[in-house]
Protein backbone atom coordinates (compact mmCIF):
# COMPACT_ATOMS: atom_id res chain seq x y z
CA UNK A 1 0.00 0.00 0.00
CA UNK A 2 2.81 2.18 0.91
CA UNK A 3 4.53 1.54 -2.07
CA UNK A 4 1.57 1.75 -4.38
CA UNK A 5 1.60 5.50 -2.53
CA UNK A 6 4.87 6.18 -3.02
CA UNK A 7 4.34 5.86 -6.77
CA UNK A 8 1.05 7.80 -7.22
CA UNK A 9 3.32 10.55 -5.25
CA UNK A 10 5.93 10.63 -7.88
CA UNK A 11 3.36 10.75 -10.60
CA UNK A 12 2.06 13.57 -9.13
CA UNK A 13 4.80 15.39 -8.21
CA UNK A 14 6.30 14.98 -11.26
CA UNK A 15 2.66 16.09 -13.47
CA UNK A 16 2.80 19.16 -11.07
CA UNK A 17 6.31 20.07 -11.83
CA UNK A 18 5.98 19.80 -15.67
CA UNK A 19 2.91 22.00 -14.47
CA UNK A 20 4.89 24.65 -13.25
CA UNK A 21 8.09 24.26 -16.17
CA UNK A 22 4.99 25.00 -18.42
CA UNK A 23 3.26 27.85 -16.68
CA UNK A 24 7.17 29.94 -16.49
CA UNK A 25 7.40 29.55 -20.26
CA UNK A 26 6.62 32.57 -21.32
CA UNK A 27 3.81 33.02 -23.90
CA UNK A 28 5.96 33.99 -27.34
CA UNK A 29 3.48 36.60 -28.29
CA UNK A 30 3.72 38.57 -24.70
CA UNK A 31 7.48 37.76 -24.92
CA UNK A 32 8.11 40.03 -28.11
CA UNK A 33 5.32 42.49 -27.39
CA UNK A 34 7.35 42.77 -23.79
CA UNK A 35 10.64 43.08 -25.67
CA UNK A 36 9.70 45.89 -27.74
CA UNK A 37 8.59 47.96 -24.64
CA UNK A 38 12.41 48.37 -23.98
CA UNK A 39 12.27 50.50 -27.15
CA UNK A 40 9.23 51.94 -27.48
CA UNK A 41 7.43 52.04 -23.95
CA UNK A 42 7.82 54.50 -21.02
CA UNK A 43 10.23 54.58 -17.96
CA UNK A 44 7.79 52.07 -16.09
CA UNK A 45 7.07 49.55 -19.03
CA UNK A 46 10.90 49.66 -19.48
CA UNK A 47 11.22 48.62 -15.57
CA UNK A 48 8.78 45.97 -16.36
CA UNK A 49 10.05 44.46 -19.29
CA UNK A 50 13.41 44.50 -17.41
CA UNK A 51 11.95 42.63 -14.95
CA UNK A 52 10.16 40.10 -17.10
CA UNK A 53 13.24 39.23 -19.48
CA UNK A 54 15.08 38.62 -15.82
CA UNK A 55 12.38 36.40 -14.81
CA UNK A 56 11.75 34.18 -17.85
CA UNK A 57 15.00 34.31 -19.58
CA UNK A 58 15.89 31.81 -22.44
CA UNK A 59 18.41 32.12 -24.80
CA UNK A 60 16.61 32.53 -28.15
CA UNK A 61 16.06 36.14 -25.98
CA UNK A 62 19.41 36.78 -27.06
CA UNK A 63 19.02 38.57 -30.21
CA UNK A 64 15.83 40.44 -30.14
CA UNK A 65 17.17 41.82 -26.77
CA UNK A 66 20.51 42.79 -28.24
CA UNK A 67 18.65 44.47 -31.08
CA UNK A 68 16.37 46.58 -28.54
CA UNK A 69 19.86 47.71 -26.57
CA UNK A 70 21.58 48.94 -29.31
CA UNK A 71 17.79 50.86 -30.69
CA UNK A 72 16.86 52.05 -27.65
CA UNK A 73 16.70 55.72 -26.44
CA UNK A 74 17.25 55.19 -22.69
CA UNK A 75 21.17 55.05 -21.64
CA UNK A 76 19.71 53.61 -18.21
CA UNK A 77 18.00 50.71 -20.10
CA UNK A 78 20.71 49.78 -22.27
CA UNK A 79 22.92 49.41 -19.23
CA UNK A 80 20.21 47.09 -17.19
CA UNK A 81 20.19 45.14 -20.86
CA UNK A 82 23.52 44.55 -20.88
CA UNK A 83 23.53 43.37 -17.35
CA UNK A 84 21.25 41.00 -17.71
CA UNK A 85 22.96 39.46 -20.93
CA UNK A 86 25.89 39.45 -18.99
CA UNK A 87 24.45 37.70 -16.62
CA UNK A 88 22.47 35.33 -18.61
CA UNK A 89 25.32 34.12 -21.27
CA UNK A 90 28.08 34.13 -18.84
CA UNK A 91 29.61 37.07 -21.00
CA UNK A 92 31.33 40.16 -20.01
CA UNK A 93 31.34 42.54 -23.33
CA UNK A 94 29.61 45.61 -21.78
CA UNK A 95 27.97 47.74 -24.27
CA UNK A 96 30.10 46.83 -27.36
CA UNK A 97 27.42 45.48 -29.66
CA UNK A 98 29.67 44.34 -32.26
CA UNK A 99 31.75 42.23 -29.70
CA UNK A 100 28.14 40.78 -28.75
CA UNK A 101 27.04 40.23 -32.51
CA UNK A 102 30.61 38.13 -33.32
CA UNK A 103 29.59 36.04 -29.97
CA UNK A 104 26.45 35.32 -31.12
CA UNK A 105 27.00 34.01 -34.06
CA UNK A 106 29.49 31.87 -33.56
CA UNK A 107 27.13 30.34 -31.11
CA UNK A 108 24.20 27.76 -32.69
CA UNK A 109 21.43 29.67 -34.05
CA UNK A 110 18.97 30.03 -31.27
CA UNK A 111 15.82 32.01 -32.92
CA UNK A 112 12.69 32.47 -31.87
CA UNK A 113 9.70 31.28 -32.90
CA UNK A 114 8.23 34.74 -33.29
CA UNK A 115 11.81 36.66 -34.38
CA UNK A 116 10.84 37.67 -37.51
CA UNK A 117 7.57 39.15 -36.86
CA UNK A 118 10.13 40.99 -33.77
CA UNK A 119 11.98 42.20 -36.51
CA UNK A 120 9.26 43.30 -38.88
CA UNK A 121 7.99 45.44 -36.11
CA UNK A 122 10.69 46.33 -34.55
CA UNK A 123 12.22 47.99 -37.66
CA UNK A 124 9.10 49.09 -39.18
CA UNK A 125 9.43 51.98 -36.15
CA UNK A 126 12.60 52.98 -38.63
CA UNK A 127 11.07 52.76 -42.07
CA UNK A 128 7.33 51.38 -42.58
CA UNK A 129 9.00 50.04 -45.31
CA UNK A 130 11.12 47.34 -43.46
CA UNK A 131 8.10 45.70 -41.56
CA UNK A 132 7.92 44.30 -44.92
CA UNK A 133 11.14 42.64 -45.39
CA UNK A 134 10.82 40.46 -42.34
CA UNK A 135 7.73 37.84 -41.25
CA UNK A 136 7.57 34.40 -40.32
CA UNK A 137 6.27 33.23 -43.75
CA UNK A 138 8.69 35.09 -45.73
CA UNK A 139 11.85 32.31 -46.84
CA UNK A 140 15.14 32.86 -45.47
CA UNK A 141 18.59 31.32 -46.63
CA UNK A 142 20.75 33.07 -44.34
CA UNK A 143 21.03 33.62 -40.28
CA UNK A 144 18.31 36.09 -39.58
CA UNK A 145 20.33 37.68 -36.58
CA UNK A 146 22.58 37.62 -38.58
CA UNK A 147 21.18 40.42 -40.64
CA UNK A 148 21.78 43.95 -39.03
CA UNK A 149 20.88 47.05 -39.62
CA UNK A 150 22.90 49.76 -41.29
CA UNK A 151 21.88 53.18 -39.88
CA UNK A 152 19.13 54.15 -42.87
CA UNK A 153 16.15 53.73 -44.31
CA UNK A 154 15.02 52.21 -47.57
CA UNK A 155 17.09 53.98 -50.35
CA UNK A 156 18.69 56.35 -47.37
CA UNK A 157 21.47 55.97 -49.46
CA UNK A 158 20.05 57.04 -52.96
CA UNK A 159 21.11 54.54 -55.68
CA UNK A 160 21.79 56.66 -59.27
CA UNK A 161 18.47 55.86 -61.36
CA UNK A 162 19.66 56.65 -64.97
CA UNK A 163 22.12 58.75 -64.04
CA UNK A 164 23.30 62.22 -65.98
CA UNK A 165 26.82 61.02 -67.98
CA UNK A 166 29.01 63.08 -69.55
CA UNK A 167 31.89 62.83 -72.32
CA UNK A 168 35.36 62.77 -70.50
CA UNK A 169 36.26 66.03 -72.49
CA UNK A 170 33.49 67.79 -70.08
CA UNK A 171 34.86 65.49 -67.23
CA UNK A 172 36.58 68.84 -65.72
CA UNK A 173 35.94 67.92 -62.30
CA UNK A 174 37.95 64.56 -62.60
CA UNK A 175 42.28 64.49 -61.90
CA UNK A 176 43.84 61.59 -63.67
CA UNK A 177 44.82 59.95 -60.41
CA UNK A 178 41.12 59.46 -59.49
CA UNK A 179 39.71 56.25 -58.97
CA UNK A 180 37.24 55.26 -61.22
CA UNK A 181 35.33 52.07 -61.60
CA UNK A 182 35.03 51.23 -65.64
CA UNK A 183 32.52 48.65 -67.67
CA UNK A 184 32.36 48.44 -71.59
CA UNK A 185 29.24 46.42 -72.68
CA UNK A 186 28.52 46.06 -76.33
CA UNK A 187 31.13 48.95 -77.06
CA UNK A 188 29.77 51.26 -74.52
CA UNK A 189 32.13 52.62 -71.86
CA UNK A 190 31.02 54.07 -69.02
CA UNK A 191 33.29 55.65 -65.83
CA UNK A 192 31.89 55.52 -62.18
CA UNK A 193 34.00 57.73 -60.07
CA UNK A 194 34.70 56.32 -56.97
CA UNK A 195 34.54 59.79 -55.32
CA UNK A 196 30.73 60.48 -56.44
CA UNK A 197 29.48 56.46 -56.40
CA UNK A 198 30.44 55.91 -52.54
CA UNK A 199 28.07 58.27 -51.41
CA UNK A 200 25.21 56.37 -53.60
CA UNK A 201 26.30 52.67 -53.41
CA UNK A 202 24.32 51.78 -56.49
CA UNK A 203 23.85 52.66 -60.04
CA UNK A 204 20.75 51.22 -61.94
CA UNK A 205 21.11 52.16 -66.07
CA UNK A 206 21.29 50.62 -69.16
CA UNK A 207 24.35 50.41 -71.46
CA UNK A 208 24.64 49.14 -74.33
CA UNK A 209 20.97 47.97 -74.74
CA UNK A 210 21.58 45.99 -71.16
CA UNK A 211 20.34 46.79 -68.14
CA UNK A 212 22.38 46.61 -65.40
CA UNK A 213 22.90 47.77 -61.41
CA UNK A 214 26.09 48.49 -60.36
CA UNK A 215 26.34 47.90 -56.71
CA UNK A 216 29.33 49.29 -54.62
CA UNK A 217 29.59 47.83 -50.56
CA UNK A 218 32.00 50.79 -49.30
CA UNK A 219 32.03 48.42 -46.33
CA UNK A 220 33.51 45.58 -48.05
CA UNK A 221 35.53 47.26 -50.77
CA UNK A 222 32.98 45.77 -53.85
CA UNK A 223 31.95 46.98 -57.12
CA UNK A 224 29.71 44.81 -58.77
CA UNK A 225 27.48 45.18 -61.86
CA UNK A 226 24.95 42.76 -62.29
CA UNK A 227 22.34 42.31 -65.55
CA UNK A 228 19.28 42.52 -63.84
CA UNK A 229 16.90 40.77 -66.06
CA UNK A 230 16.28 37.22 -65.29
CA UNK A 231 14.20 35.02 -66.86
CA UNK A 232 12.84 37.84 -68.40
CA UNK A 233 12.33 39.59 -65.35
CA UNK A 234 14.09 42.71 -65.13
CA UNK A 235 14.30 43.36 -61.05
CA UNK A 236 14.14 47.05 -59.67
CA UNK A 237 17.24 46.95 -57.00
CA UNK A 238 18.02 49.11 -54.48
CA UNK A 239 19.39 49.45 -50.75
CA UNK A 240 17.54 47.54 -48.22
CA UNK A 241 19.09 49.75 -45.40
CA UNK A 242 20.37 46.28 -43.95
CA UNK A 243 23.56 44.52 -44.09
CA UNK A 244 24.44 40.86 -43.64
CA UNK A 245 28.04 39.99 -42.51
CA UNK A 246 28.92 44.02 -43.46
CA UNK A 247 27.78 44.14 -46.78
CA UNK A 248 24.68 45.44 -47.84
CA UNK A 249 21.14 43.57 -48.72
CA UNK A 250 19.82 44.54 -52.09
CA UNK A 251 15.80 44.54 -52.20
CA UNK A 252 13.63 44.56 -55.63
CA UNK A 253 10.69 46.89 -55.60
CA UNK A 254 8.17 44.04 -56.86
CA UNK A 255 8.30 41.93 -53.71
CA UNK A 256 10.75 42.96 -51.03
CA UNK A 257 12.89 40.46 -51.44
CA UNK A 258 16.20 40.81 -49.80
CA UNK A 259 19.50 40.15 -51.87
CA UNK A 260 22.85 39.51 -51.00
CA UNK A 261 25.23 41.35 -52.80
CA UNK A 262 28.10 39.42 -52.98
CA UNK A 263 25.85 36.15 -54.24
CA UNK A 264 23.85 38.32 -56.60
CA UNK A 265 20.38 36.21 -55.36
CA UNK A 266 17.17 36.79 -53.22
CA UNK A 267 18.14 35.66 -49.22
CA UNK A 268 14.62 36.30 -47.98
CA UNK A 269 11.27 36.93 -49.18
CA UNK A 270 9.09 34.89 -51.78
CA UNK A 271 12.01 34.84 -55.08
CA UNK A 272 14.60 32.69 -52.35
CA UNK A 273 12.63 29.57 -53.80
CA UNK A 274 13.00 31.00 -57.52
CA UNK A 275 17.02 29.69 -57.52
CA UNK A 276 17.79 33.51 -58.98
CA UNK A 277 21.30 34.55 -59.82
CA UNK A 278 22.19 37.51 -61.73
CA UNK A 279 24.97 37.49 -64.28
CA UNK A 280 27.73 39.04 -63.28
CA UNK A 281 29.82 41.08 -65.52
CA UNK A 282 33.23 42.44 -65.98
CA UNK A 283 34.51 45.56 -64.25
CA UNK A 284 37.88 47.12 -64.03
CA UNK A 285 39.28 49.65 -60.99
CA UNK A 286 41.98 51.98 -62.47
CA UNK A 287 42.24 55.65 -62.87
CA UNK A 288 40.69 58.20 -64.73
CA UNK A 289 43.35 59.20 -66.77
CA UNK A 290 43.61 55.17 -67.40
CA UNK A 291 40.59 54.59 -68.64
CA UNK A 292 40.11 58.01 -70.46
CA UNK A 293 43.41 57.02 -72.41
CA UNK A 294 41.71 53.42 -73.25
CA UNK A 295 38.57 54.78 -74.24
CA UNK A 296 38.43 58.49 -75.15
CA UNK A 297 34.92 58.15 -76.19
CA UNK A 298 33.68 56.97 -72.66
CA UNK A 299 30.97 58.67 -70.48
CA UNK A 300 31.37 59.35 -67.35
CA UNK A 301 28.85 60.32 -64.31
CA UNK A 302 28.03 64.05 -63.88
CA UNK A 303 28.29 66.06 -60.66
CA UNK A 304 24.62 66.65 -61.77
CA UNK A 305 23.23 63.64 -59.73
CA UNK A 306 20.41 65.56 -57.92
CA UNK A 307 21.75 65.20 -54.50
CA UNK A 308 24.10 67.56 -52.57
CA UNK A 309 27.59 65.80 -51.45
CA UNK A 310 30.64 66.60 -51.00
CA UNK A 311 32.03 64.73 -54.48
CA UNK A 312 35.43 65.64 -53.40
CA UNK A 313 38.29 62.74 -54.07
CA UNK A 314 38.44 60.87 -51.15
CA UNK A 315 35.49 62.48 -49.03
CA UNK A 316 32.83 59.73 -48.42
CA UNK A 317 34.02 57.47 -46.20
CA UNK A 318 37.47 59.21 -45.39
CA UNK A 319 37.84 57.60 -41.76
CA UNK A 320 36.59 54.11 -42.80
CA UNK A 321 39.09 53.59 -45.68
CA UNK A 322 41.53 55.11 -43.79
CA UNK A 323 42.05 52.60 -40.98
CA UNK A 324 41.79 48.46 -40.71
CA UNK A 325 38.70 48.69 -38.15
CA UNK A 326 35.44 47.66 -39.41
CA UNK A 327 32.32 49.24 -38.85
CA UNK A 328 30.10 46.27 -38.81
CA UNK A 329 31.86 43.42 -37.33
CA UNK A 330 31.83 39.80 -39.05
CA UNK A 331 31.31 36.12 -37.63
CA UNK A 332 34.84 35.16 -38.39
CA UNK A 333 38.00 36.92 -39.68
CA UNK A 334 41.18 35.42 -41.39
CA UNK A 335 44.60 36.98 -40.81
CA UNK A 336 46.63 35.46 -43.31
CA UNK A 337 45.82 39.49 -44.98
CA UNK A 338 44.55 42.90 -43.07
CA UNK A 339 40.29 43.27 -43.03
CA UNK A 340 41.15 45.88 -45.77
CA UNK A 341 43.61 44.64 -48.15
CA UNK A 342 42.26 44.21 -51.76
CA UNK A 343 41.66 41.38 -53.21
CA UNK A 344 40.81 40.07 -56.67
CA UNK A 345 37.68 37.81 -56.30
CA UNK A 346 36.61 35.36 -59.14
CA UNK A 347 33.75 33.08 -58.82
CA UNK A 348 32.70 31.30 -61.77
CA UNK A 349 29.06 29.99 -62.13
CA UNK A 350 30.08 26.67 -63.49
CA UNK A 351 32.08 25.88 -60.24
CA UNK A 352 30.36 28.09 -57.63
CA UNK A 353 31.83 25.94 -54.71
CA UNK A 354 35.11 27.25 -55.93
CA UNK A 355 35.62 31.08 -55.24
CA UNK A 356 39.06 32.61 -55.64
CA UNK A 357 40.67 35.34 -53.92
CA UNK A 358 44.41 36.80 -55.32
CA UNK A 359 45.76 39.73 -53.08
CA UNK A 360 45.88 42.62 -55.24
CA UNK A 361 49.77 43.50 -54.14
CA UNK A 362 50.38 39.72 -55.59
CA UNK A 363 48.98 41.00 -58.82
CA UNK A 364 51.14 44.06 -59.17
CA UNK A 365 54.39 42.03 -59.08
CA UNK A 366 53.27 39.40 -61.08
CA UNK A 367 51.52 41.14 -64.36
CA UNK A 368 50.87 37.85 -65.84
CA UNK A 369 49.40 35.53 -63.52
CA UNK A 370 47.55 32.00 -64.71
CA UNK A 371 45.44 29.62 -62.60
CA UNK A 372 42.83 27.71 -63.45
CA UNK A 373 39.78 27.25 -60.99
CA UNK A 374 37.55 23.94 -61.79
CA UNK A 375 38.53 22.81 -65.84
CA UNK A 376 38.47 26.82 -66.81
CA UNK A 377 42.12 28.08 -67.00
CA UNK A 378 42.57 32.01 -66.91
CA UNK A 379 44.94 34.65 -67.14
CA UNK A 380 44.63 37.39 -65.13
CA UNK A 381 46.80 40.91 -66.84
CA UNK A 382 47.97 43.67 -64.27
CA UNK A 383 48.62 47.09 -66.16
CA UNK A 384 50.54 50.35 -64.77
CA UNK A 385 47.87 51.49 -62.64
CA UNK A 386 46.61 48.35 -61.22
CA UNK A 387 43.92 47.40 -63.15
CA UNK A 388 43.12 44.03 -63.17
CA UNK A 389 41.54 41.93 -65.91
CA UNK A 390 40.65 38.16 -66.34
CA UNK A 391 40.93 36.31 -69.47
CA UNK A 392 40.10 32.61 -70.31
CA UNK A 393 42.85 31.04 -71.93
CA UNK A 394 41.76 27.88 -73.00
CA UNK A 395 45.27 26.11 -72.95
CA UNK A 396 47.68 29.57 -74.09
CA UNK A 397 50.39 30.09 -71.78
CA UNK A 398 51.14 34.13 -71.79
CA UNK A 399 54.76 34.74 -71.33
CA UNK A 400 54.24 38.68 -71.51
CA UNK A 401 52.95 41.74 -71.95
CA UNK A 402 53.58 45.03 -72.32
CA UNK A 403 50.64 46.28 -69.62
CA UNK A 404 48.93 47.89 -72.66
CA UNK A 405 47.31 46.24 -75.36
CA UNK A 406 50.27 43.70 -76.55
CA UNK A 407 50.56 40.04 -74.84
CA UNK A 408 52.71 37.35 -76.31
CA UNK A 409 52.18 33.39 -75.77
CA UNK A 410 54.66 31.15 -75.25
CA UNK A 411 54.88 30.46 -79.40
CA UNK A 412 55.38 33.81 -79.97
CA UNK A 413 52.01 34.86 -80.94
CA UNK A 414 50.82 38.00 -80.59
CA UNK A 415 47.58 39.00 -78.94
CA UNK A 416 46.06 42.15 -78.95
CA UNK A 417 44.35 43.25 -75.27
CA UNK A 418 40.05 44.76 -75.15
CA UNK A 419 37.61 44.79 -72.35
CA UNK A 420 35.97 42.38 -73.87
CA UNK A 421 38.63 39.92 -75.31
CA UNK A 422 42.44 38.84 -76.15
CA UNK A 423 42.02 38.48 -79.99
CA UNK A 424 44.93 36.97 -82.60
CA UNK A 425 45.35 38.90 -86.18
CA UNK A 426 44.44 35.03 -87.62
CA UNK A 427 40.89 35.44 -85.42
CA UNK A 428 41.48 33.21 -81.99
CA UNK A 429 39.55 34.99 -79.56
CA UNK A 430 39.61 34.60 -75.67
CA UNK A 431 37.04 36.15 -73.88
CA UNK A 432 36.85 38.04 -70.66
CA UNK A 433 35.89 36.41 -67.53
CA UNK A 434 34.01 38.68 -64.60
CA UNK A 435 35.93 39.11 -61.58
CA UNK A 436 36.02 42.43 -59.38
CA UNK A 437 37.99 43.87 -56.44
CA UNK A 438 36.96 43.15 -52.62
CA UNK A 439 38.22 43.98 -49.32
CA UNK A 440 39.74 40.35 -48.17
CA UNK A 441 37.91 40.57 -44.74
CA UNK A 442 33.95 41.20 -46.83
CA UNK A 443 35.16 38.57 -49.40
CA UNK A 444 36.32 36.00 -46.48
CA UNK A 445 33.19 36.35 -44.35
CA UNK A 446 31.17 35.66 -47.41
CA UNK A 447 33.70 33.06 -48.83
CA UNK A 448 35.13 31.39 -45.74
CA UNK A 449 35.94 28.32 -47.90
CA UNK A 450 37.69 30.07 -50.56
CA UNK A 451 41.29 29.48 -51.94
CA UNK A 452 43.85 32.44 -51.22
CA UNK A 453 46.61 33.29 -53.40
CA UNK A 454 48.96 36.13 -51.95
Amino acid sequence: MNKLFRCWSMLLFGCLSMAAIAASEPDPQETIETILQLVTGNEAAQTEALSFIDTHWQANFTPMVLEAAYLTRGASTAVEIIKIMDQKTGQNLGYNINAWYEWLWNQPPQDHPLYAEFKSRLYGLIDPKFSGYFSSERVSKIRLDEVRWGGVRQDGIPPLRSPNMIKAAEADYLQDDNIVFGVVINSAARAYPKRILAWHEMFVDTIGGVPVAGVYCTLCGTVIPYVTTYNDVNHQLGTSGFLYRSNKLMYDQATQSLWNTLWGSPVIGPLVEQDITLERLSIVTTTWGEWRRRHPDTLVLSLDTGHRRDYGEGAAYREYFATDNLMFTVPKRDGRLKNKDEVLALLFPQTPDQPLAISADYLARHPVYQDRIGSRDFVVLTDQSGANRVYETQGVVFSEWDQNRTVKDSQGTVWTLSEDSLATADGRVLNRLPAHRAFWFGWFSAYTHTRLVH
